[in-house]
Formats: C-alpha cells, sequence, structure tokens
C-alpha cells in the first residue's frame, strides 16, 4: 500500500469531512458514536425580530459543551450572561450529563466563570500570542471519576 502527504493552505470543507468521518467511525467502534445534540438561547430584544446574543451548546458524550456565548455591551452586568449559564445548566441536568464544559480566553470571560463555580482545569498560553486560552469545567457530580484523567 503506498501514501503521500499532501500539504494544503486551503483545504476544502470535503477534505475536513474525509478526516473527520474517517475519525468517527474509528471511535465509534471504541466508545460511544459522536451525535452532537445543539441547543441555542437567545437573546432577542422585545423590538427587534433578529437575534442579538446568546449562548450556543451541544450535547455529546453525557456533557454539555457551551460553544459560543455573546452578551451585547448594553446589557453586560444585568445578570443576563449568568441567567443564559443557569439556563444551559438546568438543561443539561435535566438530560442527565456530568457537567459542562467550555473555553474561553484571557481578554473575555475567565472571572465570569470561576464566579459562576466553575473550575479551570486547563490552560493554553499565548493563544492567541500574548494572551491565553482558559479551559472550564462544572461538574453535577462525580460520576465522571470512573475514567483516569491524565
Amino acid at each position: 500500500m503506498e501514501w503521500k502527504i499532501e500539504p494544503r493552505e486551503h483545504p476544502s470543507d470535503l477534505d475536513r469531512r474525509a478526516i473527520s468521518d474517517a475519525l468517527e467511525i474509528f471511535s465509534a467502534a471504541r466508545a460511544i458514536p459522536y451525535k452532537p445534540d445543539p441547543i441555542a438561547l437567545l437573546i432577542k430584544e422585545p423590538e427587534r425580530a433578529h437575534t442579538i446574543g446568546g449562548l450556543w451548546a451541544k450535547f455529546y458524550y453525557d456533557w454539555m459543551h457551551i460553544e459560543l456565548l455573546f452578551v451585547p455591551q448594553k446589557y453586560r452586568g444585568t445578570g443576563i450572561g449568568s441567567q443564559l449559564i443557569e439556563h444551559a445548566e438546568d438543561m443539561a441536568i435535566r438530560r442527565g450529563c456530568v457537567g459542562v464544559w467550555l473555553d474561553t480566553y484571557q481578554f473575555q470571560a475567565p472571572r465570569f466563570y470561576e464566579s459562576l463555580g466553575y473550575d479551570n482545569f486547563g490552560y493554553l498560553s499565548n493563544y492567541p500570542r500574548g494572551f491565553g486560552r482558559h479551559f472550564f469545567r462544572k461538574l453535577f457530580s462525580d460520576q465522571d471519576h470512573t475514567a483516569s484523567e491524565t
């Protein structure tokens, strides 16, 4: 069998999908199949029809992963961010999730998540250069300790 490595500076969505599909097949044979179930909590002003912010998350592998959270500047400090997180956590608990995890940049909101009881379980320095990226989680129980942490 022959193979070659072909570098691509601007890969296509099909290139990504080929790798992703192969990885999903490999992983599904060894673990739970990856079947993300997305949810959104949208912020809308009564006089506007369009979304001005909110939360986007996915449920998979018995966890909720918050991918996006944005609160417009004029609404920061009003409690809407905390309400979004609380609502998302309630949804995760109802689905029997182990917990919630997310990541945020140093210049975004690490203190906000700490104030809500999230544990910083990882940090990537100089991402982007001069800053860092924090990884947070909140456990709902000790049930995730069945697998060893590395």
